[in-house]
């Protein structure tokens, strides 16, 4: 039962007879803070109060009157300026608990009105290794996906692959003049890869040669406006005609400006670590200078590939599988899937046809020799096709939303993007409409940046992002010696072999970093702190896989040899047909956060918010120990009372077992 929508529907009620817009005040519900104000409470009196000109607790008291709860709640009570306290009757929970014991969903029910959404997410480029700037968009992703499939909604996932674009050029020209083709055919992944970075480390070379000459006027301008910034804040100070506002808002331009001088430094030193790189070793250096024009001949071969080169063509096709397959590992180490992967090479003969019908609709301007969308609103036009003839990625965009139109029929499309993309988006979405599409609800789900322990884009010293798949090892040999260390082994009963322990260290590792990042807004940036991700303490993966780990050891010891699910299933039965009875308000606790897993789940659906679902699972594995610490529940001398503590443990194996898979998570039966 999601309470809380219950509510609001009696609330409604309550207040028609006070207020012609009675929804804008129901929904002013929120579980109670404190459990001595009940459980849940509605503030709703004190803004209407103003508008119906009466005191706030008059307002709350005939709210009281008029409302319609004590199906499920003890008589309301108004509290403080005009607050309206309620709780839950235990029958109402002992039903709600008996009911989630028999669901499969344990007691999330299903939209009434589902829709046919789709998730285009992760989105790497093909040619090159994923990195950390790929976990975000491919965790949100994949739990959006998965927790909107559980809501009923109809849901299609789409990876819409990087397979077209300047990276393949890369590959095609490292082969070419740098690869050996016996080598290539014999170990194919690796061999690209290295490949790839060779190349890529000459193009970042000469860049950094191009950056760097400009880079040194940028510093001395900045430290010269960071000194004038420092003494005028310093003088400032002294001033006794300037407020204290103006005074810290000097004080923070200085700081800026400061900010801004370590920046460009380390930007500065990032781009030396590239030159030196190749420069301090022979063989590179060398490279450097015979393929000085390089950033310039990638752009050609991959041209060249979009022109339809029959050779560039071929060499796309024949590394394009090898690429994908090295792609799909890591997938399949994070268990994602998708239902299509549909990469830009697939819309590249539509291409041109976007380019007609928008000038059909009348909606392109030639501006220098381009093709572009003057949408309003917008300084910057939609660039559709360069004066060169070569598309962009907005084309591509738009062929993608034409084809999603007329193979799916969408009703809303997420895009879970950085948030650097966001003006992009905003001119894309204003296509849609011009397009036919304005009723499709398009939705980016933009996100932040993963942050390294300086505050900065996580990098490695070279300045280059870092690998995901070596994010991934650390993170499972850091969780093996926390999870798997010598005094937690020898409590082991039976021992853990060696393969369990690996198992479980791949399952707290990677769930680990994937909960480190849904725990936080998606909004908002983090920073990356593997030894904190994997700490059995606190808002982490590890401490709620953990709490159901000591569930499931309890229901072991109490199904006394007889299969956990045959014993399982016996309880089942016993709860749902025998009386329940709370003994200890921690029992209480944990039964009413438990029905509150319907609630979690309609917010990460509103708000596309996965932090949501995090919050949730932690704050019910907080709220069982406290149960595990004061209530026990082996070899209690009162039936009844063991019934329903090995009820509620059941119950919250099953809640953070649920919850953890809509994370993309996966559980170990001990810890």
């Amino acid at each position: 039962m999601h309470l809380p929508n219950v509510l609001q529907a009696r609330f409604v009620q309550a207040l028609e007879p006070l207020t012609d817009s009675p929804s804008d005040y129901a929904g002013m519900i929120r579980p109670a803070a404190d459990p001595k104000f009940g459980d849940y409470q509605s503030n709703a009196a004190m803004p209407l109060a103003k508008r119906v000109g009466k005191t706030s607790r008059d307002v709350a008291a005939e709210l009281v009157q008029n409302l319609n709860v004590t199906d499920l709640f003890e008589e309301p009570e108004v509290a403080g300026p005009g607050f309206i306290n309620l709780r839950l009757k235990d029958s109402v929970l002992f039903d709600s608990i008996q009911q989630m014991l028999l669901d499969e969903r344990v007691g999330v029910s299903k939209t009434t009105d589902p829709k046919k959404v789709i998730v285009d997410f992760s989105s790497p480029n093909v040619a090159k290794p994923m990195h950390v700037g790929h976990i975000r968009s491919t965790v949100i992703g994949d739990c959006l996906a998965r927790t909107l499939r559980f809501y009923g909604e109809d849901v299609v996932t789409d990876n819409h692959l990087g397979d077209w674009g300047t990276q393949f050029g890369i590959i095609i020209y490292g082969y070419r003049n740098f690869g050996d083709p016996a080598k290539v055919a014999a170990n194919p992944v690796p061999e690209l890869s290295a490949l790839y970075r060779l190349t890529n480390q000459l193009i970042e070379y000469q860049k950094a040669k191009q950056s760097l000459a400009t880079m040194a006027d940028k510093l001395a301008t900045a430290k010269s406006d960071a000194e004038t910034a420092k003494e005028v804040s310093d003088q400032s100070e002294s001033d006794e005609n300037l407020k204290p506002k103006d005074k810290k808002k000097l004080r923070k331009n200085a700081e800026a400006a400061t900010r801004r001088v370590a920046s460009i430094e380390a930007d500065m030193k990032s781009l030396k670590a590239k030159i030196d790189a190749v420069d301090s070793d022979v063989e590179l250096s060398n490279l450097a200078s015979e393929h000085s024009d390089v950033d310039v001949a990638v752009l050609r071969e991959t041209a060249k590939l979009h022109e339809g080169d029959p050779e560039n063509l071929a060499l796309w096709k024949e590394f394009l599988p090898h690429c994908q397959d090295e792609i799909n590992r890591i997938y399949d180490r994070l268990n994602v899937q998708f239902d299509h992967t549909l990469g830009e090479s697939f819309y590249h003969d539509r291409l041109a046809g976007v380019v007609d019908h928008l000038t059909t609709l009348g909606l392109t301007t030639k501006s220098d020799g381009a093709i572009c969308v003057f949408l309003e609103g917008f300084d910057s036009p939609m660039i559709i096709q360069k004066r060169d003839g070569a598309f962009l990625y907005a084309t591509t965009d738009l062929a993608t939303l034409q084809y999603r139109r007329d193979e799916f029929h969408p009703d809303e499309i997420l895009y879970v993007v950085d948030s650097r993309q966001g003006e992009h988006f905003k001119k894309f979405f204003a296509m849609a409409e011009p397009l036919g599409m304005g009723e499709v609800q398009l939705v980016h789900v933009n996100f932040g940046t993963v942050l390294g322990p300086d505050g900065r884009p996580m990098k490695t010293r070279s300045g280059s992002l870092i690998g995901l798949e070596s994010l991934l090892n650390d993170a499972v040999s850091r969780a093996k010696e926390v999870v798997c260390n010598p005094d937690r082994l020898a409590t082991m009963d039976p021992p853990m072999g060696g393969e369990e322990q690996q198992q479980i260290a791949e399952i707290v590792g990677i769930g680990a970093i994937k909960y480190a990042d849904l725990s936080h807004h998606r909004t908002s940036d983090y920073k990356f702190d593997v030894d904190k991700m994997v700490a059995l303490e606190g808002n982490t993966a590890t401490y709620v896989q953990y709490s159901y780990a000591r569930t499931q050891s309890i229901l072991r010891r109490a199904s006394d040899g007889e299969g956990l699910p045959t014993f399982e299933q016996a309880l089942e039965q016993a709860a749902a047909t025998q009386p329940m009875t709370f003994t200890h308000p921690n029992e209480r606790s944990l039964a009413l956060m438990l029905m509150r897993f319907e609630e979690a789940i309609e917010q990460v659906r509103l708000n596309y918010a996965p932090n949501a679902l995090c919050d949730y699972l932690f704050e019910t594995a907080k709220t069982y120990s406290s149960f595990n610490e004061s209530c026990r529940v082996l070899g209690n001398d009162d039936p009844a009372v063991m019934q329903t503590r090995l009820a509620l443990v059941v119950l919250t194996g099953r809640v953070l077992k649920k919850g953890l898979s809509l994370l993309g998570i996966d559980v170990a039966e001990r810890m």
